[in-house]
């Protein structure tokens, strides 16, 4: 594949060590491709690097890690997403904003969440899947996911956010011995609602 096509990738806003065998085995049962070296606390790569793996994978769609290691604020996994989203070469399908216990977070709009059993849900989602709300909240409020490396998320042009607990866990239903599959489902929902035709 020349490195002038533009590529297909997913953010995924997660990156330590359980969520990257997660995502590696979801890119493989798609056919698409894991940046391996993207995982890490924080993202150990910065945009620039990443951009140069993601032109260099195999095929698409290829899935992307971004992490800030759970602090708050404009860390190097939100820098590393900017810098890609925006590249001439990539196009973005999709993003899976996963939720974390992080404080002070402005967190980001979603278009679907999938709670830990699999169901699709309209209300967010929190760090072991469990669908987040309180009585009487307004709607509008219980529209976000919270987590460390999702708020620059909104300022982009990302067509589908889906929101998840965390990946590889949600207390063991997203788990690896069974297929990773509330993450597999986020991928193949982004995979559909693109029109991606591997």
């Amino acid at each position: 594949m020349s490195v002038k096509q533009t590529r297909k990738i997913i953010m995924i806003t997660d990156g330590d060590r359980v969520a990257c065998k997660a995502v590696q085995q979801v890119a493989h049962d798609v056919g698409g491709r894991c940046i391996s070296a993207s995982a890490g606390n924080p993202t150990p790569l910065n945009g620039e690097q990443l951009v140069k793996q993601i032109l260099q994978a195999v095929n698409d769609p290829v899935l992307v890690m971004f992490d800030d290691n759970g602090q708050g604020g404009y860390g190097m996994g939100e820098q590393a997403i900017r810098y890609v989203a925006q590249h001439p070469q990539i196009e973005v399908l999709g993003a899976i904003a996963v939720a974390s216990n992080t404080e002070a977070v402005s967190g980001t709009h979603f278009d679907l969440a999938i709670d830990a059993t699999g169901h699709l849900v309209q209300s967010a989602v929190d760090k072991d899947g469990h669908v987040e709300g309180v009585e009487g909240m307004s709607p509008a409020l219980n529209q976000r996911i919270y987590g460390d490396t999702v708020d620059v998320l909104d300022q982009l042009d990302i067509p589908l956010i889906i929101g998840v607990g965390d990946i590889g866990k949600m207390e063991g239903h997203d788990h690896i011995r069974y297929g990773c599959p509330v993450t597999k489902k986020a991928v193949e929902l982004i995979l559909q609602r693109s029109g991606f035709n591997g």
